[in-house]
């Protein structure tokens, strides 16, 4: 932490495990024994999905998709970058997207016409966070860890300029 900088905590590292836990037991039933294929958001989703699909069981499918849209700053740009592609086809596959937070909603109601394309056997949102007052584009999440306050936060893959991912809890991030 290089820059000083003021971190309060908004969802402890227990308060995660909790709801992550009880969050895989939901997808599960929903899904029941039918394999899921589980897209990673990169880089913010990537702790979020290793315990979620830990959680989870059963058969599950890892997949990983680069997307850029706040390109180091607290604010997304609107504009949504690919930067990694999928490596296998999801046609005919049980796809859940998992997102770290669902902020403006731009970028994952791109990332649903992206993939919708591609003939998934059904597609369905997982996200962390949920930050519904900043909501521009209507996007239908199915699972939601926490709904929080409009705050940039950080921690639990989270990041400031590819900082503060480490941190085992979420955080409110003021300069």
């Amino acid at each position: 932490m290089s820059e000083q900088t003021n971190i309060s905590v908004l969802i402890s590292e227990e308060r995660i495990r909790e709801r992550v836990s009880a969050l895989g037991r939901e997808i599960r039933e929903a899904y029941g024994d039918t394999p899921i294929t589980c897209i990673c958001v990169l880089k913010g989703s990537f702790l979020f999905m290793a315990d979620l699909i830990r959680a989870i069981g059963d058969d599950v499918y890892c997949e990983f998709l680069g997307v850029a849209s706040y390109h180091g700053g607290t604010h997304s740009s609107g504009a949504v970058q690919i930067t990694q592609d999928l490596r296998t086809p999801i046609e005919g596959s049980h796809v859940l997207i998992i997102e770290d937070i669902v902020d403006s909603g731009r970028t994952l109601s791109y990332l649903v016409e992206l993939l919708r394309v591609r003939q998934p056997a059904s597609l369905k949102i997982a996200t962390l966070l949920d930050k519904p007052s900043n909501r521009v584009v209507d996007v239908n999440v199915e699972f939601i860890g926490f709904t929080i306050p409009d705050e940039f936060v950080i921690g639990y893959g989270l990041d400031l300029g590819e900082l503060y991912r480490n941190l085992p809890y979420i955080g409110i991030y003021t300069p």
